[in-house]
């Protein structure tokens, strides 16, 4: 069986949607391990009650990004990962972290990117008057939410949304499409070449798989 590990900073609603999804043999994979930077995230909770080992790092117990960097890759080598799933990791990731699982780490991220790289994505929607949304899943690569995006849901915006509105329609899309894409790349249908996402061995065009699945 494919090994998942998965990174979290907080409430880990991403994180429950793969244990769902392994649970119910829609990902050919098992979640091996869930690793935070925060002690007090409650995807910690989530993972403990459903048997996953669970761990918290704190960051300022390290001199530096990279020496914290270098001791979160050994305790996730040590499960030997064939995924590193990224949902709602708060961190900036060290050159050194991105080149170890170089194609073989995935993210999701709150936007239809390239728009909205970083934070506060709902907020910039609203703030610019945007009638679309949504969410991207991409492989992580050096540059900050730049890699080959894989997926991406759309979502309308409406007149008298706020950013919990925007939040709860936007994740309900990610909870779908996230196992979605982790089961592709377990399945090996999905690979990273030449910086560009490729699935059943057709490249993926710029915004990702656009057909029906």
């Amino acid at each position: 069986m494919k090994k998942i590990v998965v990174l979290i900073s907080g409430n880990g609603s991403n994180l429950q949607a793969i244990i769902d999804a392994c649970d119910q043999k829609k990902i050919n994979g098992t979640l091996s391990a869930v690793f935070s930077n925060k002690a007090s995230a409650y995807g910690l909770t989530r993972a403990s009650e459903a048997g996953i080992p669970a761990f918290s790092l704190d960051p300022k117990s390290f001199e530096s990004r990279e020496a914290f960097d270098n001791a979160l890759m050994e305790q996730i080598d040590a499960y030997q990962p064939d995924v590193v799933v990224l949902a709602g990791y708060m961190r900036i990731l060290s050159p050194a972290f991105v080149s170890h699982y170089l194609g073989k780490m995935i993210n999701i991220h709150p936007s239809l990117l390239p728009k909205y790289p970083g934070l506060h994505t709902h907020r910039q929607v609203l703030e610019n008057g945007d009638k679309e949304h949504g969410t991207s899943v991409h492989f992580v690569t050096e540059q900050l939410d730049g890699g080959p995006v894989i997926l991406q849901a759309k979502v309308p915006v409406f007149d008298g949304d706020d950013e919990e509105i925007i939040t709860a329609r936007v994740q309900v899309q990610e909870h779908a499409i996230y196992p979605l894409v982790i089961n592709w790349f377990l399945s090996e249908r999905l690979v990273m070449h030449s910086n560009h996402a490729w699935l059943d061995g057709q490249r993926l065009p710029a915004h990702g798989y656009a057909g029906d699945e």
